[in-house]
């Protein structure tokens, strides 16, 4: 068959590099365009162009699929089916119609649940015990599309996103594999996805990302661990802006937001119902580090309060 995939971060470079290694043949990459990342904000090729580049695979970046204009390379490439994974950009009627046969999703969540860009986190942020991935058959919906394969994951109590993240998609890279290994002999049945329990994964936006100290302590442990590696969870401190990389549940009680201990073991802070104990920060500008190597420079004192 011939195989066109779309996708830009490392999600989807997983899939792409299984898909390569597995012997497929693949007629053009679709990913977003180079955008600035890092902290010098250098303009950059998305994790799917490096390595379709380093495999000597075609490349297209349209800045969107809307205009006809922008799917020509996509027509011309003439592709069977279309692989998509993390791609970022919406995929009209007249771009779904392309391969002969449509689109295949790979998606992070058990769907219907986490329909939407942040799965992974969302489902950390809910306390959910049980994802997974979804293969799915894309309709003009947004992951509505009826399901060729899912397979559950078990998500480990400590389970932050970055390594929620990379079991997805080391199961979402085997899994599709396996499912364009059935695709020519035509053995494959979509299931209507069930409406029952359907959710959306928006997009986290910044203001999400400030810890409030008025909530749950359960509640403030899930979205450190949501918001790691990134955005990070933020809070600010005597005048400092932080981000709070790993902590935990612990005893306690006071006014939200005020530290309750401070020493080499870490930092207890009182919150809406319990207390969360940070085990390591990062000041602005500066790495992750342990609370006693931050302490070390930065003075905290019981009593002193995190800005709500």
């Amino acid at each position: 068959m011939r195989l066109a995939f779309a996708g830009t971060p490392r999600f989807a470079a997983s899939a792409l590099a299984a898909i390569h290694e597995a012997g497929h043949q693949i007629v053009l990459v679709l990913t977003q365009p180079d955008r600035p990342a890092g902290r010098g904000m250098v303009v950059q090729p998305s994790a799917v162009k490096k390595l379709a580049l380093a495999h000597g695979l075609e490349v297209d970046q349209p800045a969107s699929l809307k205009p006809p204009e922008a799917a020509v390379r996509l027509r011309a490439a003439k592709p069977d089916v279309m692989v998509v994974a993390a791609y970022g950009l919406i995929l009209p009627a007249a771009v779904l119609a392309i391969p002969r046969l449509g689109c295949i999703n790979i998606h992070a969540s058990l769907l219907p649940r986490w329909r939407g860009a942040a799965p992974i986190e969302r489902t950390l942020l809910a306390g959910d015990r049980v994802t997974g991935i979804s293969l799915m058959q894309m309709d003009e919906g947004l992951d509505t599309g009826p399901i060729l394969a899912q397979t559950p994951v078990a998500i480990d109590e400590r389970e932050t996103a970055g390594s929620l993240h990379d079991k997805l998609a080391a199961i979402g890279a085997r899994e599709i594999v396996t499912l364009l290994e059935r695709l020519p002999g035509g053995g494959l049945q979509a299931t209507p996805q069930a409406q029952e329990g359907a959710c959306h994964a928006a997009k986290i936006r910044r203001e999400e990302t400030w810890l409030d100290w008025t909530a749950d302590a359960l509640e403030l442990d899930r979205a450190v661990r949501a918001f790691d590696p990134a955005p990070g969870a933020r809070a600010r401190l005597n005048g400092a802006d932080l981000k709070i990389r790993a902590a935990h549940v612990t005893e306690g009680s006071g006014e939200p937001g005020r530290v309750l201990a401070a020493g080499p073991e870490g930092i207890a802070v009182a919150c809406g119902r319990g207390a969360l104990h940070i085990e390591e920060l990062q000041r602005a500008g500066a790495r992750r580090m342990s609370a006693a190597a931050f302490l070390a420079g930065f003075r905290v004192h019981p009593g002193d309060r995190f800005a709500l």
